[in-house]
Order: structure tokens, then C-alpha cells, then sequence
């Protein structure tokens, strides 16, 4: 694990203990720091307890006393309300921080290394396990972390050369305030997660501020096809940054890079370079363009060759539950696409695909799900699952999508394959919606989907 020696006999509260918590609350004591911590459910303070961990309400404490409060990433600051904790250690004056801000100052006692930290609203995560493979793939060490994989204070440290590449959401930048990535990606904005941050201006002020965070030799990749891009990249320029690079996908760029027709082309850097995406079956459509040009654009600056890029490009597995082919029969795809737990996300995979039985619902966002409509001769029909099932039947054929309501997951499955036996096509599960009415989270959600895709080609075989 990590070691943070600035907390060596330190005082630290800490609050939520889930995997990340966990494993920071064991490596500040590893490194000697004085840690009480405390969770609302009682299995998990049993196990912290179990861990030799010391427990402590700290509802009945003073945040005073303590150097810091380490708390998970969904505690609220802001909206709607800061949460009690965070109240009270506001009014204290004592830093409210996360398990990416010890990472941080433990930086300084580990091998020789640099960090690509990416954000989005969408595309996060596949941008981050492809630049993990990419640097993989071309002989460097590689880890994905943050918001993805490992929790990071539980890592062992990489050796000498290594490329810490850190998934982070608006909750984690929130709480990281000494990060200085040397390479900063900001995908995309959409609304998401307003009921943590208030309006879209306040999440995007968030996502920017991974960049504007950084050290001014360092680079920052931004995607400008959406006005919040474009502001960050205006703002970093204002502040006399030079390392920036537009990336788009909608248009070609003169200076930055951009993917047409599938087409990517550098035009950064003087020296033009161009290959194509077409042809990369675990990276589909046009979102997955942007998140393949940014993988590129980091690993390049990084120091890997454009057609080692390239060659690891066509051996990355995907993502699970992102567009994730499960399997192929007869014409007809299987597509797991659980992570989509908003309509922007949903958009995103009804653009990769044709003739598309879609699985959509769950526990809406309210999105508006007006743009689904530009996708409407794309979508054969769609089966619609959970609490919003009955909202979004009333709202689709007044965009042209027919649709039935399913309830559940496995009748929307088998509506879907009676639906497109022998029409080839894609079974399209992708709810724009979060899982929570139905399942613990999206990855139980996608599971369940894979398991309907088995049973349903076993069943052919038979």
C-alpha cells in the first residue's frame, strides 16, 4: 500500500467506509497517523473494526481536534445541503479532503513517475483502461485507478517509469485539492449529478478545475464539441497555458486533434499524423472516437510511438458494461451498455449501432429525452424496464421511437429477441437511466443482461 508520511502522528477523522475508505484509513495508520473513523452501517464498521481499525462516532466529536476529515466521495459539501461532518468541519476550519488528495502528498516518496488524470461526464472510465492498456501494450509499467479499479492508497507503488492513470469524478475532484497531473483529460460535459453540484455551471467549474489545477508546463486534452470545452480551453489559455490540446469529433481541427469518418488526425504538433479508428470492434462509434483520440493524444505526449498506439489500440478488450459486445449470432449483436445511467451516455451507444432493439429504464435523472429523437430510425423499438418505464412510454412515440413497457429485465430480453430473430441488428441494453430501482448498481444490472445473452444462446444451441 501507499505511505503518507505528512500524517505521521497526525490527528485524522475519517468518514465512509467502503473499498476506497478502507484502504486509506489502513495506510494513514501504516504511516502513523492517529485515525478514528466512523460509517453509518454497522457491517462495515464491523469490518473496520475487524481490521484493527479504532472507531469512533464522530457526530459526537469536535472537528477541531483533527488535522483533517477524510470522507468518501458521495458525501454531499454543498448540495443539497453540506453534510453534517462536513459542516462541522467547515466551521472549524479543518480541510475536507479524499483518498486522491493523500495520493497526492504521498507523491513526493515514490518512484520516479508521472500521473494522466481524466474526467468527463462520459467515456471516463473507457479512456482510462485504454491509456492504462496503451502504456501497457508499449513496455511501461501502468495502473488504473480513482474511479476505477484498485482503490489508489491501496497500490503498491510502481516501479521507477510508471503512469498512474486516475478515473476521477466531479465528487473526487471536490475533495483533491494538490493533484498536478502531468497530463489533465477533460472529456465532455453534460448534466449529471446536479443534485450534488447545484447547476451545470457549478459541475463544469469542477471538471475544469482538474486543469486549471495543474502545473504550467503540463498538458491538458480537452474535448471542445460542447460549450463547456470550449470555455476551459479559453480559460486555460487566458492563463498563459501553452500545453493545450482541442480534440474533436464532430469537426477537423487546425491545431488539436480530431477523428472524421473515423479518421484520426494530429494536427497539433506541426508534424500531421493520421490513422484509422474504423475497423475497432471493442471501441465503436463516434463517443468512442473521443475517447480513443484522447488516449492517443495522452500517450503520445507521453512518449509512445502513433503506431504502437495504434497496434495497441486493436488488442484492448473494452470496458465492461460500456458498449460491451457479449457475443454475436446470426447478424444480431448483444450489447451491454449498463454504464449509460443517463440519456447523454444512452446517445452515445444509439449512435454506434443500427437496427436497435433497445433495453432502456430504471431510476430516471430527469433528462430530457428530446435528442433520442435523432436517433429514431436507428431504433426498431424500444423495451422499457423499471420506474420509468410508464414516463418514457408516454415521451418516445412522440419522437418517433415505438416502444412497449417490459417491467423487468428479463421480459424486456426476451420482447427484444422475439423482436429480432432473424433481422440482425443490435439488442441494445443501454437504460439512460440509473439502476437503483432494481439493482445495486449498474454492474449487478449488466451482469443480469449478460446472464439473459447466455441462457438465450445456450438455448439456441440446444
Amino acid at each position: 500500500m501507499m505511505s503518507v508520511p505528512a500524517y505521521h502522528d497526525r490527528q485524522l477523522a475519517l468518514f465512509g467506509l467502503g473499498a476506497s475508505g478502507m484502504a486509506a484509513a489502513q495506510a494513514l495508520v501504516a504511516s502513523g497517523a492517529h485515525v478514528d473513523v466512523w460509517d453509518d452501517g454497522e457491517a462495515s464498521r464491523e469490518t473496520a473494526q475487524a481490521n484493527g481499525l479504532h472507531l469512533k462516532n464522530l457526530s459526537e466529536g469536535d472537528m477541531g481536534n483533527y488535522d483533517a476529515l477524510l470522507v468518501a466521495p458521495g458525501v454531499p459539501l454543498t448540495h443539497p445541503v453540506p453534510h453534517p461532518l462536513v459542516a462541522q468541519a467547515q466551521a472549524a476550519n479543518t480541510p475536507i479532503i479524499g483518498d486522491i488528495e493523500l495520493f497526492a502528498q504521498a507523491r513526493d516518496g515514490l518512484p520516479s513517475h508521472r500521473v494522466a488524470a481524466i474526467t468527463g461526464t462520459n467515456g471516463k472510465s473507457t479512456t482510462t483502461a485504454l491509456l492504462t492498456h496503451i502504456i501497457e501494450a508499449c513496455g511501461a509499467p501502468a495502473v488504473a485507478c480513482g474511479n476505477i479499479g484498485t482503490p489508489i492508497m491501496a497500490l503498491d507503488p510502481l516501479p521507477e517509469g510508471g503512469v498512474y492513470v486516475i478515473e476521477m469524478s466531479s465528487y473526487q475532484i471536490d475533495l483533491t485539492h494538490s493533484l498536478r497531473p502531468e497530463v489533465a483529460i477533460l472529456l465532455n460535459v453534460a448534466a449529471d449529478h446536479l443534485g450534488r453540484h447545484g447547476t451545470i455551471e457549478n459541475y463544469a467549474a469542477v471538471k475544469t478545475r482538474l486543469l486549471t489545477g495543474q502545473q504550467d508546463d503540463a498538458l491538458a486534452i480537452v474535448g471542445v464539441d460542447d460549450e463547456w470545452g470550449q470555455a476551459a480551453v479559453t480559460q486555460l489559455q487566458s492563463l498563459g497555458r501553452s500545453r493545450v490540446i482541442p480534440l474533436s469529433v464532430t469537426r477537423r481541427l487546425e491545431n488539436g486533434i480530431s477523428v472524421v469518418d473515423g479518421e484520426l488526425v494530429d494536427a497539433s504538433d506541426g508534424n500531421e499524423v493520421r490513422f484509422s479508428l474504423n475497423g475497432l470492434k471493442t471501441l465503436p462509434g463516434q463517443h468512442n472516437w473521443q475517447n480513443a483520440a484522447a488516449a492517443y493524444a495522452a500517450a503520445s505526449r507521453l512518449g509512445f510511438a502513433a503506431q504502437h498506439i495504434r497496434a495497441a489500440m486493436a488488442t484492448f478488450p473494452g470496458l465492461a458494461h460500456r458498449c460491451e459486445l457479449i457475443a454475436e449470432e446470426g447478424g444480431l449483436q448483444f450489447i451491454n451498455d449498463s454504464k449509460a445511467t443517463n440519456v447523454d451516455a444512452a446517445l452515445r451507444a444509439l449512435s454506434a449501432f443500427d437496427n436497435i432493439y433497445w433495453i432502456a429504464g430504471g431510476r430516471a435523472k430527469d433528462d430530457a429525452l428530446d435528442p433520442v429523437a435523432a436517433y429514431s430510425g436507428q431504433i426498431k423499438r424500444a423495451f422499457l424496464i423499471g420506474e420509468a418505464a410508464e414516463d418514457m412510454a408516454q415521451i418516445l412515440p412522440g419522437l418517433g421511437v415505438e416502444c412497449e413497457i417490459s417491467e423487468t429485465m428479463e421480459r424486456a430480453f426476451a420482447a427484444a429477441a422475439t423482436a429480432a430473430a432473424g433481422q440482425g441488428g443490435a439488442i441494445l441494453l443501454s437504460p439512460a437511466c440509473a439502476s437503483f430501482d432494481q439493482y445495486r448498481n449498474f454492474e449487478v444490472r449488466g451482469d443480469a443482461f449478460r446472464a439473459l445473452v447466455a441462457r438465450h444462446l445456450e438455448r439456441g444451441a440446444a
